[in-house]
């Protein structure tokens, strides 16, 4: 599996700039690199660090992959727009964020869309795929490379309550990202959605500000999230990812040549990801048993039917690009 990533940088000036396009990609002398700064929420303990550590590596003789987690440069929901205002070079972009200027892109965060990560990754690869990343990189001016998948999403709740169908999961307050999109997809499932910064989880369950948190297993164990959680449903309602982004400008700066070898060697550094991925999730529920979590799997069917329900029933779905499912579900 490939993905892909971000960057807009110091080519805003414009010696640095012409110094790009002129020198082939791998010659460049190291100390006249231009620096890519790169925004994160995820922690310096996530797989995707040591993602980009790894291209970092790779492109080091031409570039200087300057690597932000934790939020710590901009916060979460704000890198998006950072890119297109030229204050960051790159960003780990989350499809709801595109989708809050893109009404159509909420398509691509409805729930059980995709069935799993390679399912995932036909799609962006695919004609579809390539149109919504068009979309994007028309209107926001931004160049996507890819998905990042990062696990997929489970409810992890607090209290004890048994969690079979929709219905059972009522009052529950459910942290989700800030925006209209993640706020839905909470709603889809039954709960009350809560809005809250990632790096506040932890402390919001542990107070009871919140009851519960939606999360892959990995960001599960990075946060340490099911120190202050009694169980995990696994709900497996959306098969998770952000996209590696570059800014339009920064990324037409390069040659084609540089382009593709840029483009290679995150192609590289994301298969190496995902695959890390999905090898520590089948690991990691047995880990959270043994840690004391209730583990078990809700009626998806329940759960699925609600959710598609509830999208087609919403204004969301009027924006959803004509024939686009049926592409999804053809791949």
């Amino acid at each position: 599996m490939k993905y892909q990533m971000t960057r807009r940088s110091l080519f805003a000036a414009g010696t640095v700039a012409l110094a790009m396009a002129a020198a082939p990609f791998g010659t460049a002398q190291a100390q006249d690199a231009p620096t890519l700064r790169f925004s994160a929420v995820f922690s310096d303990q996530d797989i995707r660090a040591r993602m980009m550590e790894r291209l970092a590596e790779s492109v080091a003789d031409d570039f200087t992959l300057e690597v932000h987690h934790g939020g710590t440069l901009f916060g979460q929901g704000t890198e998006l727009v950072a890119l297109q205002r030229g204050n960051l070079e790159m960003g780990n972009i989350a499809p709801q964020d595109i989708a809050n200027q893109i009404p159509a892109w909420s398509f691509l965060t409805s729930a059980y869309l995709f069935r799993d990560a390679d399912h995932l990754m036909a799609f962006f690869a695919s004609d579809a795929g390539g149109e919504m990343k068009a979309m994007a990189e028309e209107q926001l001016g931004i160049h996507i490379l890819g998905p990042t998948f990062f696990g997929t999403r489970h409810v992890g709740l607090r209290p004890d309550r048994r969690i079979e169908t929709p219905a059972d999961m009522a009052g529950i307050r459910l942290r989700m990202p800030p925006g209209e999109a993640w706020q839905f997809l909470g709603e889809a499932l039954g709960a009350n959605p809560t809005a809250m910064a990632y790096a506040e989880v932890y402390t919001g369950l542990q107070t009871g500000a919140i009851d519960g948190q939606d999360n892959p297993l990995p960001n599960v164990q990075n946060m340490k999230f099911y120190e202050v959680m009694s169980q995990i449903v696994m709900t497996s309602h959306l098969v998770a990812f952000d996209l590696l982004t570059i800014s339009s400008s920064a990324w037409n700066a390069m040659s084609p040549e540089q382009q593709e070898a840029f483009q290679s060697a995150a192609d590289d550094a994301m298969a190496w990801s995902a695959a890390e991925h999905e090898s520590s999730e089948a690991a990691l529920a047995e880990y959270f048993r043994e840690q004391g979590l209730e583990i078990y799997t809700p009626d998806l069917e329940a759960f699925r039917a609600y959710a598609q329900e509830r999208y087609l029933a919403s204004p969301l779905s009027a924006d959803w690009p004509e024939g686009m499912l049926e592409r999804v579900n053809g791949l």
